[in-house]
C-alpha cells in the first residue's frame, strides 16, 4: 500500500507518493502551507484513479479531457508523466524513465497507490 510523505521544503511543503516497496513514484510542487499541500494530496487521491492517459509520444495522439496523465518525452529523451486535475493544474509528476513501458508502469502504480494512500508527516 502506498503512502503520501508530507515534508517541509525550502519555501513551504511538498509531498511524495511512495509505493509499498519504498520507491517514490510521484512528487508534488512546493505548496505555501501544510493545509494547501494536504489539499494537493486529496486532489491526487481523487484524480489519479480515474485519470485517462494521453500518450503524447505517439504521432497524432488523441487528446483526452482532464483529469489525465500526460505521458511525454523530455529534452533528455526520457519518458515522463504529469498528472493534471480536472481544472488542468499539474498536481504530481513522475521521474524520468528510459522506456515508455516503465513510464506507463509508473502511471499504473500512481493510480493504484494514490487511492488509499495514508498521509505520513516527516
Amino acid at each position: 500500500m502506498g503512502k503520501f510523505v508530507l515534508s517541509e521544503a525550502k519555501n513551504g511543503f511538498k509531498f511524495n507518493l511512495v509505493a509499498g516497496n519504498g520507491e517514490v513514484i510521484a512528487t508534488s510542487q512546493v505548496y505555501k502551507s501544510k493545509v494547501t499541500a494536504k489539499k494537493g494530496i486529496a486532489s491526487v487521491m481523487a484524480n489519479a484513479p480515474v485519470a485517462n492517459i494521453e500518450n503524447q509520444t505517439e504521432k497524432g495522439y488523441a487528446a483526452v479531457t482532464n483529469p489525465k496523465f500526460e505521458v511525454y518525452k523530455d529534452k533528455k529523451g526520457e519518458f515522463r508523466f504529469r498528472l493534471k486535475a480536472k481544472n488542468g493544474q499539474i498536481i504530481a509528476t513522475g521521474e524520468g524513465y528510459s522506456k515508455l513501458d516503465g513510464c506507463l508502469k509508473g502511471v499504473a502504480s500512481v493510480q493504484k497507490n494514490a487511492k488509499d494512500g495514508k498521509i505520513v508527516e516527516k
